[in-house]
């Protein structure tokens, strides 16, 4: 089953990019003269339902998304990157979704349409991941390693994107309401049904102020 539908993550509080979201929220920041959410967006054409998780400052993403676009609220509790998923699947639909963090860049091959172009059947999670030569702004030293059958082990290898395709039939065995994608992530890897996909372009980790300058610098180039 193809997917053809995207979550946007638009929740969090932003506390790295102080001050700049001391009066918006961190996807409305703009770089390159557009704001983050709208760069993470604009790659998703095509994609059937498009849904935005929404809790600090939520008033300006409600005003700033384009008509049909589908708004999760999370006003009342912060829920993380997996509790946000599952709140969000009654409007995502069945089956495998793509989720995308809206604090990055990418310059390079549409990241929704290589997802797609691999995603088998049999996979439960297939993350996008970049060579650290090939990221900008990001101060990790790598999340995944992957094997030779494309298949993922935690480790300072590749760095994860913040994009995926993700199975969460997985979500109704965590029993809180707020959780990391990890809780999903390590059921997969039990599973052995989590992949691992490079990203062939560059991509700028926008999560504090002084990425902007860096991010700009590689859309010009």
């Amino acid at each position: 089953m193809t997917p053809n539908a995207a979550l946007f993550f638009a929740a969090g509080l932003g506390t790295r990019m102080a001050p700049l979201t001391d009066d918006r929220p961190k996807p409305m920041i703009e770089v390159a003269g557009k704001p983050l959410l709208r760069h993470a967006m604009d790659m998703a054409e095509g994609i059937e339902r498009k849904v935005v998780n929404v809790h600090y400052r939520a008033g300006q993403i409600r005003d700033a998304v384009a008509d049909g676009v589908m708004i999760s609220d999370e006003t009342d509790q912060l829920l993380e990157t997996g509790g946000g998923l599952r709140k969000a699947l009654p409007l995502l639909g069945d089956g495998p979704v793509f989720t995308m963090n809206t604090d990055a860049v990418w310059k390079g091959p549409n990241p929704f349409d290589m997802l797609r172009s691999a995603w088998r059947d049999e996979m439960g999670g297939l993350l996008l991941l970049i060579d650290p030569q090939d990221a900008r702004g990001h101060v990790g030293k790598g999340d995944f390693v992957v094997d030779k059958n494309s298949r993922v082990t935690p480790g300072q290898g590749l760095i994860y994107t913040g994009c995926q395709i993700i199975r969460p039939d997985r979500r109704s065995e965590v029993e809180t309401d707020a959780f990391s994608m990890w809780e999903l992530w390590n059921r997969l890897l039990e599973e052995r049904s989590l992949y691992g996909l490079r990203y062939t372009g560059n991509w700028c980790d926008v999560g504090r102020p002084d990425c902007i300058p860096i991010a700009e610098e590689m859309l010009r180039q």
